[in-house]
């Protein structure tokens, strides 16, 4: 009965650590705004990324999420999938787009390289409607 209680109390724990981690995942298509930003010193990004202290190259596929999304960092260096008209790709989390300093909730601030990736038209650029979902 000992051995069972253990083994039980284990099993439970394990689904107690799964149902948290999962809780922060964006498994299903979230509805955001697509904005465009320069990640690159000088830049319209502003400073370095919160990610790493690092610019990056516009020509990478990267972005920064709004705060809820961004998660206190928990999706640095990780993938997401940004859907536009009919098209996906896949760009790397490499900073923050500070909801307490101006950015809406619902930003997805995405380098030239997404934008061209998607294939949205330069006369489009700026903001439009996108979902994404972790990768």
């Amino acid at each position: 009965m000992k051995q069972f209680t253990i083994v039980f109390l284990i099993f439970i724990s394990l689904l107690v650590i799964v149902s948290i981690s999962s809780t922060n995942a964006q498994s299903s298509n979230t509805d955001a705004t697509m904005t465009i930003n320069s990640f690159e010193k000088g830049g319209s990004g502003g400073g370095p990324s919160e990610c790493d202290g690092h610019y990056h190259s516009d020509d990478t596929l990267i972005v920064a999420l709004s705060t809820r999304w961004y998660n206190g960092g928990q999706r640095c260096f990780k993938n997401i999938n940004i859907n536009y008209s009919g098209r996906t790709v896949q760009a790397m989390v490499v900073d923050e787009c500070d909801s307490t300093r101006g950015c809406k909730d619902n930003i997805v601030d995405a380098s030239k390289a997404v934008w061209k990736a998607l294939a949205v038209p330069k006369s489009e650029w700026g903001e439009t409607s996108v979902t994404w979902s972790d990768a």
